[in-house]
């Protein structure tokens, strides 16, 4: 708004020209125009152009004008920029400014010469027309003392998109015109330079062009340009970063991991984008962890075989996504094997059993029994045993083994094969003294019953009769012993038959020791008086030497035809040594059916070792493992 000092006082004001039009005591206009804004490079020069009018009935002889720096009113005593009544400025500006328009032709432009920072701010004009028309006008043009180019760059720059990059400089110092040169613009494009333009408010200003495709390599490349002003030494330069925009890309990421169970496992992912992209981290679509960065890491700690698996990194922003996997891979020793087929099988039918594990790597399978390996795979997680017809044979306990490099499991199963009784050619009877005992072993499965015929007698005897029989099992097999005692006369005809669900099995037991047998019949009398007529012919050949006068020792000694009573004791092998006297005694009381205690002897002793017989096997009975006998002489 224009001021009048002297009582006249109008104005208006319009943008852009800034211009104010006051209308006079007696009509007609005042008016100011002058850009808002100008620039300089510091050192140069700026012209600051200035147009201003008045009412036409106004007819000074001489037009005046001032320019004020900072303010527009004098009582406030502003620094004088340029007066051109008295050529009086204030001393920041003395030989720096001078007018180049003629105020009688309206004409305020201003030249300012050997910028410096301080001139930097707002400039007043003040239009002197004699005596009270005097008028300072509120339009203002604001000066930046500048040093750097300005390089223009689009507020958003995409990859693959060709951009123009501007650098504009001003280009208002009429003494002083600047050149401009794009630095580091290798591999970008080539510069065009537009050259001088004019701007709305009437100021200039030069212009170069860049052109090009940008890249995601060329995200942050910094990007200068250069104004020098020929014949001088002044040279500005200013530089800009390029903020390319682009859609992620992930550049780092684990190749497959191997990890032992129960270890830790950093999976690592980095992605190269801009702005930066939201990272995740994913296993069959369940997000395990995320986060807006340019690498992301996942942690496992102590890592299982549940967390095998292929795992997803996500990288993604507003310009598109990109993904890749990871493999992990768990490294563990063999579960325990699982065992799943038939475990009870029929004499002859097919078996099929399949064992099953997991690991990583896959392991070894092997199947054996006692041993003996049955079946075996190779980097194989199942292992199928097929065994065509079963036999009792293949009863018993079969392990199934896996292992790799990181441990071993094993699981043992049964098979139980079922079949009709057996009674084994073990099986036969005994007799010592008057007692008979009658062994009958058998192999069946399930456990078959067990019964002992005496077809001559009429009489079966079965294991329920713990009197007569004992019986024992021991895995398939079934012992069963028939004690009989009172058997003075010939041995009775013994039959074993065995009996389960599979079928029935009979066997006429075979006797064994007649020798033993004829002692039982004899009985100790007669022992006694084979044993004396043995001694008299030991006599009578000694007395028969010595007449011949040939020195022999004798194989006994004793008094003359004493009478004998002969008893032997059984022992079972294995049985303790500390036991056997009294077993001895035991045994003399029941096979000779004696009761209470014997009568006392007048004995003399003497101990000869008739021989040791080594066992047959498990079930050999009593009688048949005698280690020695006493011969008692009263």
């Amino acid at each position: 708004m224009g001021v009048g000092v002297g009582g006249t006082r109008a104005g208006c004001v319009s943008q852009p020209q800034r211009s104010c039009s006051p209308t006079a005591s007696r009509g007609g206009q005042w008016g100011a125009w002058m850009p808002s804004s100008i620039s300089a490079f510091e050192g140069t020069c700026v012209s600051i152009p200035c147009r201003f009018s008045f009412p036409d009935e106004l007819r000074p002889a001489v037009v005046h004008g001032v320019w004020y720096f900072n303010s527009p009113y004098p009582k406030n005593y502003p620094p004088v920029v340029f007066k051109s009544r008295t050529q009086v400025v204030h001393e920041s500006f003395q030989g720096r400014s001078r007018l180049l328009g003629d105020l009688g032709l309206r004409n305020c432009t201003l030249l300012l010469s050997n910028l410096s920072p301080e001139l930097g701010g707002k400039y007043y004009f003040r239009g002197d027309l004699g005596g009270y028309n005097q008028y300072t006008f509120s339009e203002h043009s604001v000066l930046d003392i500048i040093n750097t180019p300005n390089i223009v760059v689009p507020p958003e720059v995409m990859a693959g998109t060709e951009v123009e990059v501007s650098c504009m400089v001003p280009d208002n110092c009429p003494e002083l015109h600047p050149e401009l040169s794009w630095l580091g613009h290798e591999g970008l494009g080539e510069p065009t330079v537009l050259g001088r333009l004019r701007e709305e408010e009437g100021t200039w200003v030069q212009v170069s062009l860049l052109h090009f495709v940008p890249t995601r390599e060329t995200n942050g490349h910094r990007l200068g340009c250069q104004a020098s002003f020929p014949n001088t030494t002044l040279q500005f330069e200013g530089y800009a970063s390029l903020d390319i925009k682009y859609p992620p890309v992930i550049v780092e990421i684990n190749s497959t991991v191997e990890a032992i169970e129960g270890s830790h496992v950093s999976l690592f992912c980095g992605a190269d984008s801009n702005p930066p992209p939201l990272l995740t981290w994913m296993r069959d679509g369940t997000v395990l962890r995320e986060a807006v960065a340019e690498s992301l890491s996942l942690e496992v700690e102590e890592v299982t075989p549940a967390e095998d698996g292929v795992y997803l990194c996500l990288a993604e922003n507003t310009y598109g996504q990109d993904n890749r996997t990871v493999e992990l891979s768990v490294m563990y020793a063999p579960w325990k094997p699982t065992v799943n087929g038939t475990v009870v099988a029929v004499e002859g039918e097919t078996v099929s059993i399949l064992c099953s594990t997991q690991s990583n790597p896959d392991p070894i399978l092997t199947i054996f029994k006692e041993k003996q390996i049955l079946a075996t795979v190779i980097y194989e997680s199942e292992l199928q045993l097929e065994l065509p017809a079963v036999t009792p044979e293949d009863d018993g306990e079969y392990w199934c083994v896996a292992e790799n490099q990181y441990g071993q499991r094993a699981t043992a199963f049964n098979l139980s094969v079922e079949f009709a009784p057996v009674i084994l050619l073990e099986s036969h009877c005994a007799a010592a003294r008057d007692t008979v005992q009658c062994l009958c072993v058998v192999k069946a499965n399930p456990e078959p019953s067990v019964a002992f015929e005496l077809p001559l007698r009429n009489v079966t005897v079965n294991e329920t009769e713990r009197e007569f029989v004992y019986s024992e099992r021991s895995g398939l097999l079934l012992t069963s012993i028939l004690t009989l005692r009172g058997q003075a006369q010939a041995p009775p005809r013994v039959i074993c038959t065995s009996h389960n669900l599979y079928g029935t099995k009979s066997l006429e037991l075979p006797f064994q020791g007649a020798h033993r047998l004829m002692w039982a019949k004899i009985g100790p009398v007669g022992a006694v008086v084979a044993f004396a007529i043995l001694i008299a012919i030991v006599c009578y050949i000694t007395q028969t030497r010595r007449k011949k006068n040939v020195t022999e020792s004798p194989s006994f000694s004793g008094g003359d035809n004493p009478p004998v009573v002969f008893s032997s004791d059984f022992r079972i092998s294995g049985a303790p040594e500390k036991y056997e006297s009294e077993r001895h005694l035991g045994s003399e009381r029941r096979l000779l059916g004696l009761r209470g205690e014997p009568p006392e002897l007048d004995l003399s002793y003497s101990h000869s070792d008739l021989g040791k017989r080594p066992t047959k096997d498990s079930y050999t009975l009593t009688e048949e493992l005698a280690e020695y006998a006493e011969i008692r002489v009263k």
